[in-house]
């Protein structure tokens, strides 16, 4: 029984949570609340953990300068291995979660029990930082629940302090499913959350000597919504915060702008929007410039943007379309982790040039790399970790670099990547691209006679300008809006939503794009996914003329797995 926690600790720790997630990361990856055959939370997890350990072996002998105690060069190891390997939503913020015990406990002399609950107190405050908005029923619910324990305990016995904690993200994790409609809909437990449950009885029997004996969380198809409802109503139970149904998107920056011109900017977005808010760090003097948080629902995100842009600096722009936010998107192909010694931080730095720019995609499917190569953008496969986006942002020799992440979780690890590129001189911008088709919609208008600023604006205002859909095999029995469907039924999504089951790929695809164009359009682009039949391109075009004589139609060989057929309607 360990009363305080030591290098050591750390050590096996890590070890030991890799260990469990390995063990589960077939469970966590199936508690997905679609049927799509890509759910991935638990093997992005294991990378996002395989990263930190290699970090932490490596860095043995060559530790973190200035760190003062042996377990806070463990943890920072461990921390900066996690972050530059994060994969997915949940890796990053796992990463965070790492990062907020580290910077609270590197400097401890002796880590027992109330010194770890104040350290989950700040994980969990780094955390929920870490998301732009918060959502309750996640892995933020579960480590807020586990830090409040651990600080209710009022103990330095570091076992009833790590047993508290484990326990009470266990019980949170058993009320996901409440909190989150989805969730309960499906009848499953976030799967983010179980991963760190993993992680905090990894810490219990690293503390205790004994692993916590758990329930296990199979998937379920079991208590999903109705599924005949209206589009209407099932869009208005998309979880917002604030806000009327009115407005569309959330447009969310950080600006670097003075008082007087913020001041100008909120009367502007007002016209806008609603649910206004933009907050200040207070770093200005005299009314001078400072990093100001904008959040504002509109459905004009161009002008959002543009007047951001009038009032300052705006970085870090974040698009969400509130009807994506039902179910997950498509990810790329997972990919081995990273090694540490090939992270930019084990290179020379590359000066960059500051009159160039470009741009970063990523994609997976040699069709899909040739097209995005041809317009000169550089290609990143698979499903990258924050490490991976880092190298191709330096060795793109460019000041000013776009990134075109094309699915939800890797726009987060985008994100991330482009904060680190912030800290190395460079200036990133990421344009929220769900899908391949809006990637090239957004380059397709790429200009470098423009500023940087406006050509971003340009591109996030074309890639949302262009309606996405895929077309894949069901994985799993599941009841969807759409209705329910069986393993190898065919499932056409809109949006990220399923909206079709058919049992016939080519009559189920031309039934998607009918749905799509039944909202107005002029350009349909195809990409054909690596399994696709090779007539199904010509099968989807004929139709489209026959009975939308007026559109025009672009087919492009992708190579994407998972997906025989992405649509883009413009």
């Amino acid at each position: 029984m360990l009363d305080a926690v030591d290098a050591a600790a750390v050590h096996r720790w890590c070890a030991g949570g890799l260990a469990a997630l390995k063990r589960h990361q077939g469970e966590i990856d199936e508690l997905n609340v679609y049927p799509v055959p890509d759910g991935d939370t638990g093997t992005n997890l294991v990378l996002t953990f395989t990263s930190a350990q290699q970090a932490l072996t490596s860095g043995l002998e060559v530790s973190p300068q200035g760190e003062p105690t042996a377990h806070g060069r463990a943890l920072r190891l461990m921390a900066r291995g996690a972050l530059l390997g994060a994969r997915g939503n949940s890796g990053v913020i796992v990463a965070q979660i790492l990062r907020g015990l580290a910077d609270a406990l590197a400097e401890a002399p002796v880590v027992r029990g109330r010194a770890l609950a104040g350290a989950l107190r700040s994980a969990s405050a780094a955390a929920y930082t870490a998301v732009a908005k918060p959502v309750e029923g996640t892995l933020l619910s579960v480590v807020a629940a586990a830090a409040e324990a651990a600080e209710q305990t009022d103990t330095d016995d570091l076992a009833v302090v790590t047993r508290a904690a484990a326990t009470a993200g266990a019980e949170a994790l058993g009320r996901t499913p409440e909190q989150l409609p989805e969730l309960g809909r499906a009848g499953v437990v976030d799967a983010g959350g179980r991963g760190l449950c993993l992680l905090l009885d990894a810490l219990v029997e690293v503390v205790t000597g004994q692993r916590p004996d758990r329930p296990a969380y199979p998937p379920s198809p079991a208590r999903r919504a109705e599924p005949t409802q209206p589009r209407a109503h099932r869009l208005a139970s998309v979880p917002r915060e604030t806000g009327s149904l009115e407005y569309a998107y959330e447009v969310q920056y950080l600006l670097d702008a003075d008082a007087a011109a913020v001041d100008r900017l909120r009367g502007v977005l007002a016209g806008l929007g609603d649910s206004l808010v933009v907050v200040g760090d207070g770093t200005g003097a005299d009314g001078g410039p400072s990093t100001w948080q904008v959040h504002v629902h509109v459905n004009d995100v161009g002008a959002a943007v543009e007047a951001g842009v009038v009032a300052g600096r705006p970085h870090q722009i974040s698009v969400t379309r509130f009807a994506d936010q039902i179910g997950d998107q498509p990810v790329a192909d997972r990919i081995e982790s990273q090694p540490v010694a090939d992270r930019p931080e084990d290179r020379p730095p590359a000066v960059p040039d500051r009159g160039r720019r470009a741009a970063v995609v990523v994609a997976a499917g040699t069709g899909l790399t040739e097209l995005f190569t041809a317009e000169g953008a550089t290609v990143v496969a698979g499903k990258p970790s924050i490490g991976d986006l880092l190298t191709a942002i330096e060795s793109t020799g460019a000041a000013r670099v776009v990134v075109l992440p094309n699915d939800r979780d890797t726009q987060t690890v985008a994100s991330a990547a482009a904060r680190e590129a912030h800290t190395l001189g460079l200036k990133v911008s990421v344009v929220p691209t769900r899908s391949p088709v809006q990637a090239l919609a957004a380059l397709a208008v790429r200009d470098p006679g423009r500023r940087f600023e406006d050509d971003v604006i340009a591109m996030a205002e074309a890639a949302g300008a262009c309606r996405s859909g895929e077309v894949c095999y069901a994985s799993r029995e599941a009841l969807t809006v759409a209705g329910p469907c069986q393993p190898g039924d065919v499932l056409a999504l809109v949006d990220g939503e399923v909206h079709l089951i058919g049992s016939d790929l080519a009559d189920t695809s031309t039934a998607l794009v009918d749905r799509m164009l039944g909202g107005g359009g002029e350009l349909v682009t195809l990409l054909l996914g690596a399994d696709a039949p090779a007539r199904l391109a010509d099968t989807v075009q004929a139709h489209v003329a026959r009975h939308w004589p007026f559109v025009e139609v672009q087919g492009y060989s992708g190579g994407q797995p998972h997906y025989p057929l992405l649509v883009g309607v413009e």
